[in-house]
C-alpha cells in the first residue's frame, strides 16, 4: 500500500532518534528499548492516528502522539511475549526481547515505553492544550486496566478453557481493538473534530480491529513462520478459543470481509476524503503477515 508504505518511511526515520542512547548506565535497557522498537512492523497505529488528524483538518506534525501509542503497543509485545504471559521465542523474525537481553530488562524495557509514551504524548507541540488533555486521557483509557490491559487478563484467564463467542469478542475488542480505536479517535481529537466524528472513527476501528484480530488467528492456523516473522501454532499451543476454534476457516474468512466492509461503512458518515482509509481496511483484509 503505498500511502503506508510512504508514511513508514518517514515514521521510522523519526522513530530511530527518540529513544536516547547515550546514557551508558543504562545502556543495556536503552538497547532493549531500541531492539523492539525499531524491529520493523505494520505501524498501523500511528499511521491511522496520522490519517485521521489529517481527514479532520489537522495541519501539525502529531508524529510524537504517534509515537506514544508505538512505544505503548511494543511494550505491550514485549510483556506477551514473556515465559509468564505467551512464552514466545521469535517477534518479527528475530527472537523475542527477553531471549535477546533476558526477563529483567525485557520488563523494564516494556514499563519503560509505557512510561516514556506518556512523555511523547504530553510534549506533542502546536496541537491546542485542551485538545491535548483530551487526547491523553484517552490513550491512558484505552492503554489501561479497562482497555488492553483488560483484553490481556481476559486472554490469560481463558487459556486451557472453551469461552463463548462474546468472550472471543470482548477479547479482542480489548486485546486488539483498544488501541486501534485511541488511535483514529485521537486523530481526530488532535484536530478538534466534533463528537460524531469521534464516535464514527471508533466504529470503524472497532470492527478494522476485530477483522484484524480474525485474520490473525487465521495466519497462526495456516502462515508459514518465516513470513509471519512469529511463531505459528501458538493458539493451539496456548489453548486458546478463537473465533477460528468456535467458527472454522471458512466462516472466518468470510467474517473478515463482511466486518470489513462495516468498517468502511463507517466511514461513509465522516467528511472528507477517507480513500486511503478505505484502501487500508481492504489491504488488512488481505494481508499474509
Amino acid at each position: 500500500m503505498t500511502a503506508l508504505n510512504e508514511f513508514i518511511v518517514l515514521f521510522e526515520e523519526y522513530l530511530k532518534n527518540t529513544v536516547d542512547e547515550n546514557d551508558t548506565d543504562v545502556l543495556k535497557l536503552t538497547n532493549s528499548m531500541n531492539y523492539s522498537l525499531l524491529a520493523g512492523g505494520k505501524r498501523i497505529r500511528p499511521f491511522l492516528l496520522c490519517e485521521f488528524y489529517k481527514l479532520c483538518g489537522g495541519k501539525e506534525n502529531v508524529f510524537p502522539f504517534a509515537a506514544a501509542l508505538e512505544y505503548i503497543h511494543t511494550y505491550s509485545l514485549i510483556h506477551d511475549d514473556l515465559p509468564c504471559m505467551d512464552d514466545d521465542d521469535l517477534r518479527r523474525g528475530k527472537p523475542s526481547n527477553h531471549k535477546k537481553f533476558g526477563e529483567d530488562i525485557a520488563l523494564l524495557a516494556g514499563d519503560a515505553l509505557l512510561t516514556e509514551a506518556f512523555f511523547k504524548a504530553a510534549t506533542t507541540q502546536n496541537v491546542k492544550s485542551e485538545y491535548l488533555v483530551k487526547a491523553i486521557e484517552k490513550l491512558s483509557y484505552y492503554a489501561g486496566y479497562k482497555g488492553m490491559i483488560a483484553g490481556q487478563i481476559i486472554d490469560l484467564s481463558s487459556e486451557g478453557k472453551i469461552v463463548s463467542s462474546q468472550t472471543v469478542e470482548k477479547l479482542n475488542n480489548l486485546k486488539t481493538g483498544a488501541l486501534l480505536c485511541a488511535a483514529c479517535e485521537i486523530g481526530c481529537i488532535l484536530a478538534g473534530a466534533n463528537q460524531e466524528t469521534v464516535e464514527n472513527a471508533r466504529v470503524f476501528a472497532k470492527n478494522l480491529g476485530l477483522a484484524f484480530q480474525i485474520t490473525d488467528d487465521i495466519l497462526d492456523k495456516t502462515a508459514d513462520q518465516a513470513v509471519l516473522g512469529k511463531p505459528v501454532g501458538s493458539d493451539d499451543k496456548n489453548q486458546k478459543t478463537t473465533f477460528l476454534s468456535l467458527y472454522g476457516m471458512e466462516y472466518c474468512k468470510q467474517a473478515v470481509k463482511d466486518i470489513t466492509n462495516n468498517a468502511i461503512t463507517a466511514l461513509e458518515n465522516i467528511k472528507g476524503d477517507t480513500a486511503t482509509l478505505k484502501e487500508l481496511a481492504l489491504y488488512l483484509c488481505d494481508r499474509k503477515f
